[in-house]
């Protein structure tokens, strides 16, 4: 999987050939900066080509907004790595540091904002010859979200089948998906504790819904079950949908008007659907009268595009 990661999503950052024969797992033992370990991170050495190498360092997120102190985190845990590998590797004075790729992988709902480079914590201006004394560091970010459905869907590696199963599925998407998912073990047959993991990914998707079912422990079945379920679980996952678009509607009513209520309630869950929403669809949100926000609410858990919910229409 941190082949296909380093492949088909941190190609950008990795402009040389790497020698994937030759990788291998790298213990992380230092700390955080609150004195836990860092258990969730995962190091690998990577060889390159030309005879040289380099760490990447997965930092692994989850939590619900991003990180506005990441990039001082970033640089902290490359300089504890490096002291790590001082101590651990045959490093004589005058020899040179490997380099190191930090990636964030992150999986929230709201898009990442905060910076990606140190400089932009520094309190500096343009131009001041104390620039020159500042660390220089930075990270590579992979929102998960940020990447559209076909995008992944056009990928048949379990990285980007990984990265569908994170996120919410309707009952007709997410049937499917298993299939994709036991087709990729089928035809890579050995890898029974990473279906293991896999299987519980595809449990935890099928909870994080909130419908109450007995889920089996084999992902055939699961997928079965799913087929079986299909529409009863729909309608449940459309009264929630609904129910919690008149919830919120009826709190921001009481302060700001039913319609910015409804408005509010459609936006959050136009952006679980599609992702981030262009600037032009937000106002046209925000301009809607309470009869049209009602009909788009009740067609947005059902619809297959944004276009979908807004005029009616497929495309």
């Amino acid at each position: 999987m941190v082949e296909q990661l380093v492949r088909d999503f941190l190609h950008d950052a990795i402009d040389t050939s790497v020698d994937f024969s030759r990788m291998k797992r790298v213990s992380a033992r230092f700390h955080g900066d609150k004195g836990e370990r860092r258990e969730g991170d995962v190091i690998w050495r990577l060889p390159l080509a030309d005879g040289t190498e380099f760490y990447l360092c997965l930092m692994i997120e989850f939590q619900s907004q991003s990180d506005p102190w990441m990039a001082l985190r970033a640089q902290a845990y490359q300089a504890l790595l490096w002291q790590e590998l001082i101590r651990e590797t045959p490093l004589k004075p005058g020899d040179s540091l490997p380099p190191v790729l930090l990636v964030v992988l992150y999986n929230g709902g709201p898009r990442w904002s905060a910076p990606i480079e140190l400089s932009d914590l520094i309190a500096l201006t343009k131009g001041s010859p104390l620039w020159r004394w500042q660390p220089a560091a930075r990270y590579h970010l992979l929102d998960i979200g940020a990447f559209s459905d076909d995008f992944l869907a056009r990928r048949r590696d379990l990285t980007a089948l990984l990265f569908r199963l994170e996120r919410r599925q309707e009952p007709e998407t997410l049937a499917p998906l298993i299939d994709e998912v036991i087709g990729w073990f089928r035809q890579h047959p050995g890898y029974e504790e990473l279906k293991r993991l896999f299987t519980e990914l595809v449990t935890r998707s099928i909870e994080g819904v909130g419908v109450q079912v007995a889920i089996p422990a084999d992902l055939k079945e699961i997928k079965t079950m799913l087929e079986t379920l299909g529409q009863t679980w729909r309608e449940q996952w459309k009264a929630e949908g609904r129910n919690e678009g008149r919830n919120e509607g009826r709190t921001e009513g009481r302060t700001e008007g039913r319609a910015e209520g409804l408005a509010h309630a459609l936006l959050l869950q136009l952006e679980r659907r599609f992702g981030p929403l262009p600037d032009e669809v937000r106002v046209q949100v925000a301009a809607a009268d309470t009869e049209t926000l009602e009909r788009w609410l009740g067609r947005v858990l059902e619809a297959p595009t944004l276009a979908a919910v807004l005029d009616g229409t497929p495309e």
